[in-house]
């Protein structure tokens, strides 16, 4: 049975493509599935039907479960959408970078099943980063402007990290920050209907520390860096303190995101209306969503650096919404770094990045680790070889709810 990988970079329109392919591509390898019905296995449906779900109380891949498709771990809702793929019987299937934010078992265990379905159904496999290829694909493409052309060239993009032409903008307004410990988990236990996510967590992050966050899905991850956010109520009534202040003390939402630069994914989905690349970039500043006042001649020329840094210079004046996925999620990673805020989260920031932009974005997350004060938590279950954490922080499943191991890496990097 024949089937096609693409390979993406970040200036493919992914859509695009996608509607393509399913509409009937004339005059491409995939023009023999013209004339049949595929189906998606794609972020950008699972975010459909979540919508349904809350909007219209409509489940459609969650109708036999009590469990709602957010509430589910990356890896759980990935295998209910395949579950119900399976049972619609489609002629062929679209793979939309299947293995981000999966954890290396539940990565090994979707191989497993795809490689088991491609002998019943073709499977269409779209991928940014080479090494998710899967080896009984033979034909593969690369995705260009003007259509597709076989992939020949396999090898992986590089960006120097030691390259002193990759320059940090500066922060216009340094923080400073004069307490010991910027965040401190102590016995911190969660559990939803009875059930325990978190036992009993203690983890002390100093300032100017640069930490990695693992662990399999559904270990409660996303649930520790809520509280961090602010996002989660979890946290009120327990021994958690966020830059210097017991949760709950008095502080504000507002107060607590003053100080904080963050990025999940799912926050484009967030960003609506008509707003400039530029003016993207420069609302990190104001925590908005969107800018909605002028900005000054000094953010516009901050917001041209960045730019600068992310190869994206001609875009400044491009609204948002008329950048490819890929340079979307770049320009918010640098939204979320443009203040130099005291702590940044970045949860899962290469997801959905090709090979040299998440090289980039890796190498700027160094830069910002070693050359600023801003603390960091790096979270991502694909291993970025040349990523430079201080220390690691694991959560480690058990029957009661997972805890916490702090781990040094053997390649430690050193800090200045």
């Amino acid at each position: 049975m024949r089937h096609w990988g693409i390979l993406m970079d970040n200036t493919t329109h992914k859509v695009g493509l996608i509607h393509s392919i399913l509409n009937g591509l004339k005059k491409s390898p995939f023009e023999e599935l013209s004339n049949l019905t595929g189906a998606l296995f794609s972020p950008l449906e699972l975010q459909r039907l979540i919508e349904e779900e809350e909007r219209h109380d409509i489940k459609v891949v969650t109708r036999d479960t009590v469990q709602s498709l957010k509430s589910m771990s990356s890896g759980e809702r990935k295998k209910a959408l395949l579950a119900h793929i399976l049972k619609t019987e489609p002629d062929y299937i679209i793979l939309d970078n299947p293995f981000d934010n999966l954890d290396t078992s539940s990565h090994r265990e979707l191989t497993l099943m795809l490689e088991h379905i491609s002998k019943k159904v073709p499977l269409v496999l779209l991928i940014t980063r080479k090494e998710d290829r899967l080896s009984f694909i033979e034909h593969y493409y690369k995705a260009r402007e003007n259509g597709l052309e076989p992939l020949n060239e396999l090898d992986k993009p590089s960006v120097d990290l030691n390259n002193t032409s990759l320059s940090i903008p500066q922060a216009l307004k340094p923080y400073t920050y004069d307490h010991p410990v910027m965040v401190d988990f102590r016995n911190v236990t969660v559990s939803f209907d009875d059930k325990l996510i978190l036992n009993n967590i203690n983890w002390t992050i100093r300032p100017g520390e640069f930490w990695q966050l693992k662990g399999k899905n559904g270990s409660g991850k996303s649930t520790l860096l809520s509280m961090v956010t602010g996002e989660n109520s979890k946290g009120y009534g327990q021994e958690l303190w966020l830059f210097g202040q017991k949760k709950g003390s008095g502080e504000t939402i507002w107060e607590i995101k003053e100080k904080l630069g963050y990025f999940t994914p799912s926050m484009i989905d967030s960003f609506s209306g008509h707003h400039t690349v530029e003016h993207m970039l420069i609302s990190g500043l104001y925590d908005s969503i969107g800018l909605y006042i002028y900005p000054t001649e000094i953010q516009l020329q901050l917001a041209k650096e960045w730019l600068g840094v992310l190869d994206l210079l001609e875009h400044g004046k491009t609204y948002f919404h008329d950048l490819s996925m890929g340079q979307q999620r770049l320009i918010m990673i640098a939204r979320a770094m443009i203040k130099h805020p005291l702590l940044l989260l970045l949860d899962e920031p290469t997801s959905g990045l090709d090979d040299k932009s998440a090289a980039l974005l890796v190498a700027l997350v160094n830069k910002i680790a070693k050359e600023s004060n801003t603390t960091l938590i790096f979270v991502s279950h694909r291993e970025e070889e040349d990523l430079q954490p201080q220390y690691i922080f694991e959560l480690q499943m058990t029957d009661q709810g997972s805890v916490g191991k702090k781990i040094t890496p053997k390649k430690r990097a050193t800090f200045q």
